[in-house]
């Protein structure tokens, strides 16, 4: 299967790099350093699943440079979405498709206005996983999975190709029929997570350990789950209890990487997660409050740390 992974971070490096260690026909797209050493020395995946280096790694800075291919993996961040999506069409002119991999519940729409339904899957990421060092890529925990599906049922044979192809590298990929549902199902969870971790500046345990700070979590899960119905997703009864157990289980110690961005003074996701929930609210006749305040608290700082 030819592959072109756009870009090379946490969720493209690894899952693109276990992909071309199976021997598919992967390339990166990636820019600066983290593209200089993955074309000099390869690309080296760390993880107490397995490490392993790509090398050579086929890597290119630019996307006209890469080709027609199957799948392209769009792994960039969601700001980058709306710039991106119009350069993928020679990518996908010969019947491939884009499977975008991005927080958020927005990219597939922007997606479909730029190359047309009949382009694009849906495509879901779970795993915690950054560019360490440039050139390497550290998975920490042992989560590492995706979902896929197709919008419309005319592109499900391509999503279970794909699906087929990564489950026999060896990580599991669903094959769901409701990607819809897969995307919002994270949506959910995350926007709270990432929200409530970076207002308070609190790993999970803080977060969970706290009534305040655990019925904040839970406020803004229940207001994202309304907007998803709003909008004709289909949620089970007692979801968000579901999902208060999930928190449960999780490291005490674990940070979003919303939160680990907001310490770093980087750029954060927040306009397309708390900030989304309270602008698709608006637009449905639908209050957020606690999603409008904690976005609202973190809006100093999207564009990076203030110096």
């Amino acid at each position: 299967m030819r592959i072109a992974v756009i870009g090379a971070g946490g969720v493209g490096g690894y899952f693109g790099g276990k992909l071309a260690q199976a021997g598919n026909d992967v390339t990166f797209v990636a820019r600066g350093r983290h593209l200089d050493t993955m074309r000099s020395a390869g690309l080296r995946i760390e993880s107490a699943q397995g490490s392993f280096t790509i090398s050579p790694a086929r890597a290119v800075e630019r996307i006209e440079d890469v080709g027609p291919v199957d799948i392209a993996m769009l792994s960039v961040k969601l700001w980058d979405v709306e710039a991106t999506a119009p350069t993928l069409a020679p990518l996908v002119g010969n019947g491939g498709v884009v499977i975008p991999f991005q927080n958020g519940v927005e990219a597939p729409e922007i997606l479909k206005r730029a190359l047309g339904n009949e382009h694009v899957l849906g495509g879901v990421a779970y795993i915690a996983a950054t560019i360490k060092a440039p050139g390497v890529i550290a998975h920490t925990g042992s989560m590492a999975r995706l979902v896929v599906g197709a919008f419309d049922a005319a592109l499900a044979s391509r999503a279970a190709a794909f699906a087929e192809a990564c489950n026999a590298v060896g990580f599991p990929c669903e094959h769901t029929r409701d990607i819809d549902g897969a995307l919002w199902t994270k949506y959910v969870f995350l926007t709270a997570l990432s929200g409530c971790t970076s207002l308070a500046r609190q790993p999970v345990g803080g977060i969970r350990g706290d009534a305040d700070l655990r019925a904040t979590f839970e406020a803004s899960m229940r207001e994202t789950v309304a907007v998803g119905r709003a909008r004709g997703v289909e949620f089970a009864d007692g979801f968000v209890e579901k999902q208060l157990a999930f928190l449960d289980t999780l490291p005490a110690e674990m940070r979003s990487s919303m939160q680990n961005d907001l310490a770093a003074g980087n750029r954060l996701e927040a306009p397309w997660l708390a900030g989304g929930v309270a602008r698709m609210a608006r637009e449905s006749g639908l209050a957020a409050p606690v999603n409008a305040t904690i976005y609202a608290a973190l809006k100093p700082y999207i564009n990076g740390t203030p110096k």
